[in-house]
């Protein structure tokens, strides 16, 4: 399945479809499934969604807000370093275990929504990626098992704020400016793709030059044993998302370092799994106000 969500006329919706058309419901109907998050994939009629959205109408999501294409994970992990010859390019050694950090839901943007550029840095990076969501979790998972608990796949680029990532020895707080995690656009379950997501190229292009160019083959962590590794340490829950880290190419390596700045057009594509294209926008940061129910100012964007 190729699952999308989305928003139309303000409405949730949720969609399956090949690439070009997609059938499905919005929130609005009562035929609607739910929204994919933890909760539909512990539903017992999980298994028959596929055939409840193939039974809606077609879907016409040039007129769609694209969203992530999963809600409420409570667990995203990032995987840094995970291929050679970025860790060459970035100078630091090849990892012997998983170096890891978190993404918060509040950075998270879907596909065609603006990377927004904050109005602290001039320092804003791509890295293209791939996305595991698991269909569900379980502590001490061994690495053969793993892959039984892969749900799909998703597009990821972990746009960061290179000079906020090296302030401190912690990368966590480059890498969650908002308007920063763009995801998407479908998530493609796992039985429509090799084995752990194996052997698929992944390619960034920024205006339409070809920046990063690699298979996941080069992985120094496989999938399976992301998950293996990941799971001594923590509980893993359905729904939580790995992001396995990105390859060589990155504007940081680069001299001079190739910076993203507005107007800029950033496409990351993964073989099998889709193109995520979002377009880079200056954050306005004088321009917020207090919304008074947050007790903090509405961004607004140009």
């Amino acid at each position: 399945m190729r699952l999308t969500r989305f928003l139309i006329g303000g409405q949730l919706g949720l969609a399956i479809g090949d690439g070009g058309t997609y059938r499905g419901w919005l929130a609005s109907d009562e035929r609607y499934p739910g929204d994919l998050s933890p909760a539909l994939l512990k539903d017992a009629s999980f298994g028959d969604l596929g055939g409840k959205l193939s039974a809606g109408p077609e879907i016409h999501l040039e007129s769609a807000t694209f969203l992530p294409p999963f809600a409420g994970s409570s667990k995203m992990i990032c995987v840094g370093l995970n291929y050679v010859d970025h860790s060459a390019e970035t100078g630091f050694k090849v990892p012997d275990y998983p170096t890891v950090f978190p993404r918060f839901a509040s950075s998270l943007i879907g596909h065609l929504n603006p990377i927004i550029k904050p109005a602290t840095s001039d320092q804003l990076d791509y890295e293209g990626e791939v996305a595991v969501i698991l269909s569900k979790g379980g502590r001490y998972i061994s690495e053969a098992d793993a892959l039984g608990h892969v749900l799909g796949y998703s597009v990821f680029n972990d746009a960061s704020i290179r000079d906020y990532q090296l302030r401190t020895p912690q990368w966590t707080i480059g890498k969650n400016f908002d308007g920063t995690g763009a995801f998407g656009p479908a998530l493609v379950t796992a039985d429509e793709l090799p084995l752990g997501a194996a052997g698929l190229s992944i390619t960034t292009r920024l205006n339409g030059t070809v920046v990063q160019n690699a298979n996941t083959n080069d992985l120094v962590f496989s999938v399976a044993k992301l998950i293996s590794d990941l799971s001594k340490t923590m509980t893993l829950e359905p729904g939580d998302a790995i992001i396995t880290g990105t390859p060589a190419g990155v504007g940081a390596g680069r001299k001079p370092p190739l910076w993203m700045k507005h107007g800029d057009v950033c496409e990351v594509e993964v073989e099998g799994i889709g193109l995520l294209r979002n377009t880079v926008k200056n954050e306005d940061a004088g321009s917020g106000v207090d919304n008074g129910t947050t007790g903090g100012r509405v961004v607004e964007y140009q």
